[in-house]
């Protein structure tokens, strides 16, 4: 038996040659710009749903706050209804708009998909609220608040991003559509404006529509109409008819619904069998067959048809038979290809069980919701009809793995293509054979024929347009005339007057499929179906739609975490922490209608540290992951969904956040009255208790909503993140490249974040998953300080350190002192009481250890080295002053105990170097000094100001642990610097200072992720701006080619050149004055286009020596590293490749004539 093709999961009401008009962005006729670009109606579609929802949600409010208009039957009504209508909405946009969209533009549709999954988990949860036994509790109604308000966030953000991503910006004005009435130029899908024409639009809009059940539509249409305006209703008209073929049962049927003439009262009934048409009796069939097949219609099969002894129900048995045939040629044409291996018709084959499955889905939800409750309340299929339609995604998914396998299937595809086929095959059976027991004889009992007709027709009407006009004439060409003529005999008695039209259409379909092509139809229709719908073509079919959806859809429930490293990076460590931080803000929310003051700052505090902590995790997607993932051309608009989720969260938080500030306001308002116990006073302009309490507690109501909100929202936006982006870090990105990707982020990330940061996302994760996340980061800044600096604060014990440097920004050295030197069990820990314990020979002997390890870096031993030949010395100074503090500290006065200024006449505290107002007490020799500069310019050592433990305040002149305030209560909390760092022991009263972790010392800026960035390669901070540079290797941790400072402790501004070498700002200054190439590589520093071209005019100018102009010389070019010749000249020299006088004379050739 021949399947009927659903071609492109359209109808064939458009099934004629499809047109395609050529995409162009200027390509729409003049006429078609002045009229409304048929994706407006999805615009409607959209409006009617934010009308919906927000019913819905007030309704839900008001039985929350007990005020009128809450009824819990009425919200569990409306539910069904949106829930009804919002489900086939999603639908037809799966099945049509998102194939249709992703053939033209990738990477886009998938996403949806995915949020059309995490809408319907929301309503799956409030429907299980619904149905609890919670109803009497008071957290229940607000429960209840709060889920109908996420559902509204989440449909409403979801539609909105439709809006902005698929629909594009065009001029036509829609009353009051937004839920702002200010913003009134509408977004019209652009994607989908900019990419089809105005005809394919109208294609796609009409397959949408035809994807919806026949049933909803009926609801569908009459609801979206009532819900917009007279003029946007009017504006829809005129689209429809633009949009529904060219012919007159479609439009009226459309239209009927439209205007809800769908009645309820069904069409007078036949007591003695049906009255043919005039036509039909006199054999004048209007179908264009042979007259001998139509002349002869005996009525006493009419009337067999409506004898007691016919039990319309049995028709169902009809769909069992044809459906048990296509099983069977399916399973035969499967051993067929296993017993040739030839697969050539894999499509057709695919698309034949594609067809038949969607028969069966349909058929079962027929069953599930018309015929079993009727006829039993508990009889229930479903489990069986879920295994069945699993069966067939399993098929389809073997179907799918022979077609990419191509040549190489092995036979144990085809193997288990006849197993399964077999199988679906022998379940179906067994189903079908269960229901005929169970269920055929009860309905027969208890149903009258009318009633069993009915039941029938609304079965069919469970199916949309699309598959009833492919169904029909497949079902009826597997029956015997008599059969058919039955068929649509009920077909025509069970239908209402308001479907005259509607039933008219389904016969002229079903009598294509009649095997002698003759009109089967034995309702008193005026004329043949067959010949309307012959008469019917519409050029609109896009030859882009699919047969199917697009890709096989991964549910929310099975979405497994990537366990590669960029899963393990910055930006997914933290989901699992902010999951858990937005369950406390769910669950605690709903305390705040009876809370006290501290709770509500707990709650205030947990909720900005959370939102800080997102915005954080958002930028860095926003910034850095989303455009490494554009930048491969495969991924183009991947992330452009997820930008825009972003945004729509930003102003959720920020709504929270306000709303947070107005109830902490109204509760210390009520607090100042219940002190005051005037509860039900009030003075003039401001509230009374009681409406201060009761505004009080519909604010926290509200409150509770959007927490539940933003928990909803976050939650569907990370899960899709990793079923759809995350995987495409394996398949798209080298370990290299995403290390590059982490260290990007966390370069972004200063140490105040980091320091929030870390406890808060390893509290969520497993010790394991800690260590693994830890590895990540450390890999990604293996060439920082970043471990040093994670030591020092983690386990909260700085590492001692001798290192000695030039600047006030210097740091310690780059390894722990506590980390062994090497893997023997003799470890050397240089602690200075071990040392100076030490005899000459064992400390020569931990030299000569420390020299033959040859895993040290070459700079990390030769300063172990030096540091250990002078640890003695070292020590003992060490000693020498532990013993001078001691005496001072038993009442000899200390060494520059007193106050010095920067700005003498102004009596500012501070030195020559920076104003602050405290000294430091250098823990070598236990002097004050108001910085390490002036102890170094006085003093024969350098002073570690890491080691520093105490300071002193120059206002109230005492001795006190080091910090950013004084501590004594004479100075009341005073500063000591407007900028103070506890691991640098630094403080800044007159610049804007950051820490950076990956450094390990302070510099001067903004900080990380704002002006600058530490780039992971190089080891040093850059200027935002300078996020593409030429990367070397820890190019700064080298001294200065002019002055030899160590630039990478430098204090002063350094300069980054074009070939990656560095040096300070103001030695460049003066030795760009006389040089213009990098003294390291001799590369130019600059764009010397205008400097060469003025050599060019001075060597035309010239006239050399009649000997030396015909000579040539071998040069190298030092900007394209090429060798080639110039002509003699005793200064410059041209390359011949670039254009560059850069250049150095390699070999003089006297003999050689250039001529």
């Amino acid at each position: 038996m021949a399947t009927p093709g659903i071609q492109n999961g359209g109808v064939t009401v458009m099934a004629a040659e499809p047109v395609v008009t050529p995409v162009d962005q200027n390509g729409h006729s003049a006429a078609a710009l002045r009229l409304s670009s048929p994706i407006r109606i999805f615009l409607f579609f959209h409006k009617a749903i934010r009308t919906e929802l927000d019913g819905l949600h007030r309704t839900a409010l008001a039985l929350a706050t007990n005020t009128s208009g809450g009824d819990i039957k009425q919200l569990m009504e409306k539910c069904h209804f949106l829930r009804s209508i919002y489900k086939h909405h999603c639908n037809a946009e799966d099945e049509v708009i998102f194939p249709a969209l992703d053939i033209r533009v990738k990477n886009v549709a998938r996403t949806y998909s995915l949020e059309h999954e995490g809408e319907s988990v929301l309503f799956d949860q409030l429907f299980t609220l619904l149905r609890s036994d919670m109803k009497n509790e008071e957290s229940y109604k607000r429960e209840l608040a709060s889920c109908t308000g996420a559902l509204q966030t989440s449909i409403s953000q979801h539609m909105s991003k439709e809006e902005e991503q698929l629909f594009a910006p065009q001029r036509v004005i829609i009353a009051n559509y937004f839920v702002d009435d200010s913003r009134q130029w509408v977004k019209v899908f652009p994607l989908l404006r900019e990419k089809f024409s105005f005809e394919e639009q109208a294609s796609l809009v009409w397959q949408f529509l035809c994807s919806i059940p026949v049933n909803m539509m009926a609801e569908f249409l009459p609801w979206l109409s009532s819900s917009i305006s007279a003029d946007e209703r009017q504006d829809m008209r005129k689209c429809l008819q633009r949009i529904i073929p060219d012919e007159r049962l479609l439009q009226q049927i459309i239209f009927n619904w439209m205007d809800g003439l769908r009645m309820s009262n069904k069409r007078k009934r036949y007591e003695d069998g049906p009255r043919l048409s005039s036509a039909t009796e006199k054999g004048h069939c209007s179908c264009e067959f042979s007259r001998s097949a139509q002349s002869d219609l005996p009525l006493s099969d009419c009337h067999a048809i409506s004898s007691s002894l016919y039990h319309p129900v049995d028709d169902i048995l009809h769909w069992h038979k044809a459906i048990e045939k296509e099983l069977n040629d399916i399973a035969e044409a499967a051993r067929s290809i296993k017993l040739t291996g030839d697969f050539s018709d894999l499509s057709a084959f695919n698309k034949r069980l594609q067809f038949i499955a969607e028969v069966c889905i349909f058929h079962s939800i027929a069953e599930d919701k018309v015929i079993f409750p009727a006829v039993d309340a508990q009889m229930s299929f479903v489990q069986e009809h879920a295994e069945e339609e699993s069966e067939f995604d399993k098929f389809r998914c073997l179907i799918e793995s022979i077609e990419s396998a191509g040549a190489n299937s092995s036979a144990e595809f085809y193997s288990e293509l006849c197993s399964q086929a077999d199988h679906i095959m022998e379940t179906i059976k067994k189903h079908f054979l269960n229901e005929e027991i169970q269920v055929l004889p009860l309905a027969r009992k208890h149903f009258s024929p009318e009633r069993q007709r009915e039941l029938l027709y609304q079965s069919l009407c469970v199916m949309p347009l699309r598959l009833i006009e492919c169904v029909l004439p497949w079902l009826v060409g597997s029956l015997s005339e008599e059969e058919a003529r039955g068929f649509l005999y009920n077909l025509h008695v069970a239908a209402p007057a308001s479907d005259t039209a509607l039933v008219t259409l389904f016969s002229g379909w079903a009598c294509k499929g009649s095997p002698r092509r003759m009109c089967l139809s034995s309702s008193a229709v005026g004329c043949c179906p067959a010949k309307e719908l012959k008469e019917m073509h519409v050029g609109r079919s896009c030859s882009y739609a699919c047969a199917s959806t697009s890709d096989e859809s991964t549910t929310l429930g099975q979405a497994h975490k990537c366990e590669e490293t960029i899963k393990q990076g910055s930006i997914v460590a933290s989901v699992g922490t902010i999951r858990k931080d937005l369950e406390f803000l769910d669950v605690e929310s709903g305390k705040l209608g009876d809370c006290d003051e501290t709770f509500l700052r707990q709650f205030s505090g947990r909720f900005r540290l959370l939102w800080g902590l997102y915005r954080a995790h958002s930028n860095a997607e926003d910034d850095i992951v989303f455009p490494a993932l554009e930048s491969k051309e495969t991924l183009h608009n991947v992330s452009h969904s997820y930008t825009l989720d972003h945004k729509q969260e930003e102003e959720l938080f920020e709504d929270i956040s306000s709303a947070l500030d107005e109830l902490s306001q109204l509760h210390e308002n009520l607090s100042a009255k219940n002190v005051a116990g005037n509860l039900g006073e009030s003075s003039s302009g401001s509230l009374t208790g009681v409406d201060c309490l009761r505004k009080y507690n519909e604010l926290a109501t509200k409150i509770q909503g959007m927490c539940k909100s933003i928990k909803v929202t976050l939650d569907h936006h990370v899960m899709r993140e990793e079923v759809e982006l995350w995987p495409l870090f394996d398949r798209h990105f080298s370990v290299e490249e995403q290390d590059k990707i982490v260290g990007r982020i966390i370069g972004t990330t200063g140490a105040e974040v980091l320091q929030s940061m870390l406890p808060w996302v390893t509290s969520a994760l497993t010790q394991e998953e800690q260590n693994k996340m830890m590895d990540t980061w450390k890999n990604a800044t293996k060439n920082t300080m970043f471990s040093e600096w994670l030591n020092e604060w983690w386990e909260g014990t700085p590492a001692a350190s001798t290192h000695v440097s030039t600047s006030e920004n210097s740091i310690s050295q780059g390894y722990d002192t506590h980390e062994s030197m090497d893997q023997s069990d003799h470890t050397f820990k240089p602690g200075w009481k071990d040392i100076f314990r030490m005899n000459q020979n064992e400390l020569e002997s931990e030299i000569r250890k420390v020299s033959r390890d040859s895993t040290l870096d070459p700079r990390r031993k030769a300063y172990l080295i030096q540091n250990l030949m002078t640890s003695r010395w070292i020590a003992s100074q060490q000693k020498y002053s532990q013993s001078r503090t001691g005496k001072a500290d038993e009442g000899e006065d200390l060494l520059g105990r007193s106050p010095s200024f920067r700005d003498p006449e102004k009596k500012i505290f501070g030195c020559e170097h920076y104003k602050r107002n405290c000294k430091l007490r250098a823990a070598c020799c236990g002097k004050l000094f108001a910085c390490r500069f002036c102890h170094d310019e006085v003093s024969d050592h350098s002073m570690d100001r890491k080691a520093t433990s105490e300071m002193m305040c120059m206002n109230c002149l005492q001795i006190q642990p080091v910090g950013p305030v004084c501590s004594t209560p004479s100075c009341n909390g005073l500063p000591m610097a407007k900028y103070y760092c506890s691991s640098c022991k630094f403080f800044d009263d007159e610049r804007e200072v950051y820490h950076c972790p990956f450094c390990n010392l302070c510099r001067v800026g903004k900080g990380l992720g704002i002006d600058f960035f530490h780039c992971m390669t190089c080891n040093c901070c850059l200027a935002m701006k300078l996020s593409v540079h030429k990367c070397w290797e820890k190019g700064l941790e080298t001294n200065c080619p002019i002055c030899c400072d160590f630039l990478f402790t430098s204090s002063t501004a350094v300069r980054a050149l074009p070939c990656g070498h560095y040096m300070h700002s103001a030695c460049f200054q003066a030795y760009a004055c006389t040089h213009y190439i990098c003294p390291i590589c001799s590369k130019s520093m600059g764009d010397m286009s205008v400097y060469f071209g003025m050599l060019d005019g001075l060597m035309a100018s010239e006239v050399l020596p009649e000997e030396y102009r015909n000579r040539c010389q071998d040069i190298l070019c030092n900007d394209c590293d090429r060798k080639g010749t110039a002509p003699f000249h005793w200064l410059y020299h041209k390359c011949g490749f670039c254009g560059s006088y850069n250049t150095r004379v390699i070999k003089v050739d006297q003999d050689h004539d250039c001529s």
